[in-house]
């Protein structure tokens, strides 16, 4: 099993949402089946596959959640203060021959933040990225090819 790098906060908020999966979405898709099994014939009850299906889902992300967070390693607040990539840091690099930039969170998609793209540490770019600081131009193996990106700011 891999360790998944978390912050405090996404930890916390990943705990909160397995303590409802396993609560009360439980005992809401338990009345849902009832419900709908009180209708009649199951092999045509739309309404039972539904809540089979949301069931099935539900399940699916409680074992997600708890396998993450069995592996979780809280991330150190003060790493994004240190000016060097590292998970957890969000990341403004510009595509060699391109004036745009781009900025990504490096990290689990469990931190997804508004506006800003994900990258996994262990993706080709994320692993090029890490332990580096603004102004280090990296390079990776993309499917098209070799790219290059120098790192414009490093945490925000």
């Amino acid at each position: 099993m891999t360790e998944t790098q978390l912050t405090a906060e996404t930890h916390a908020r990943l705990q909160a949402e397995l303590e409802e999966l396993t609560t009360k979405g439980r005992v809401d898709i338990a009345r849902q089946i009832e419900a709908a099994r009180a209708l009649g014939d199951l092999s045509e009850n739309g309404d039972y596959h539904a809540a089979k299906d949301a069931q099935g889902k539900m399940e699916s992300r409680i074992r997600r959640l708890q396998a993450m967070l069995g592996s979780a390693v809280i991330l150190d607040d003060d790493v994004a203060e240190a000016g060097v990539v590292a998970a957890g840091v969000v990341v403004e690099i510009r595509y060699e021959g391109d004036d745009d930039t781009e900025r990504y969170l490096v990290g689990s998609i469990e931190e997804k933040r508004e506006g800003v793209a994900v990258i996994s540490p262990a993706s080709p770019l994320g692993q090029a990225l890490l332990g580096r600081a603004p102004g280090d131009v990296v390079e990776y193996d993309a499917p098209s090819g070799t790219l290059r990106a120098e790192i414009v700011t490093v945490g925000g």
